[in-house]
């Protein structure tokens, strides 16, 4: 690793040399650590610290989602790189898209019909001693993770409220040194990995038009974040067409 190496390179997104990202990095101690240690401590802040919820846009730097205190798979993901370089771990992205199925439940049945058929989607790559480890399983923080498993706890393969798993009680999310998953069976296209998100963005862009971009921006994504508020609660609506949720089992009983 040299001072020019670009996976540990500071870029407008990356922005870890922030005032706030360094006095974190500071605060927590995360340099003390060995290497295989600052990848867990810093993954799992990013996994449980950073709520899973709907920032503005996926291009934003790191800083502000450290703000935001919130964020989906490409703007947690981008806090995750810029905290891993400023511990002066290396790291890329890879750059996906998702089928729009697996944001249903989140995305309000009302707008669900005119979403994106395909949604940009990134996981982490990190460099770890034995070889390159993909980091996707910090998207979902535990409390909503755990609230999807309690209501559908007969369910092993979900698509839909943010998560995309064929092993819904046991995802492989926790940082144990190899590759994480929470979103992966979502995925359509491939796009390869970039230095920075800087470059992905810059080729790979959500496509709205302006006034669905606007709608997005201030009034569906809070709707968005008010469900996942509402999920992370235990209150999990139906999604036509998938098993019932376990409370909505229990008022049929009791109707019935």
């Amino acid at each position: 690793m040299t001072a020019s190496d670009p996976l540990v390179a500071a870029t407008p997104i990356l922005n870890f040399d922030h005032p706030s990202i360094a006095r974190l990095v500071e605060d927590k101690g995360w340099k003390t650590l060995s290497p295989y240690d600052r990848i867990g401590a810093v993954y799992d802040f990013v996994r449980n610290e950073i709520a899973f919820g709907y920032n503005r846009a996926d291009n934003i730097s790191a800083a502000e989602v450290l703000a935001d205190g919130f964020g989906q798979c490409n703007t947690k993901g981008t806090l995750l790189m810029a905290l891993l370089r400023a511990v002066g771990v290396r790291c890329r992205l890879h750059g996906f898209t998702i089928h729009k199925e697996l944001q249903r439940g989140v995305v309000p049945e009302l707008v669900y019909p005119i979403a994106p058929e395909e949604i940009i989607h990134s996981w982490v790559e990190v460099e770890t001693k034995t070889g390159w480890a993909n980091l996707e399983g910090f998207i979902l923080d535990s409390e909503f993770l755990s609230a999807l498993q309690s209501t559908f706890s007969d369910t092993l393969s979900l698509c839909g409220y943010g998560a995309g798993t064929g092993c819904l009680q046991a995802p492989p999310v926790e940082w144990t040194g190899g590759d994480t998953y929470i979103q992966k069976t979502g995925i359509v296209q491939d796009f390869g990995t970039f230095d920075a998100p800087d470059d992905f963005y810059a080729n790979h862009g959500q496509s709205f038009s302006f006034v669905k971009g606007l709608l997005y921006r201030h009034i569906i994504r809070h709707w968005m974040n008010a469900r996942v508020r509402r999920i992370r609660s235990g209150k999990v609506p139906q999604i036509p067409g998938l098993a019932l949720p376990n409370h909505q089992h229990e008022e049929s009983r009791h109707a019935s």
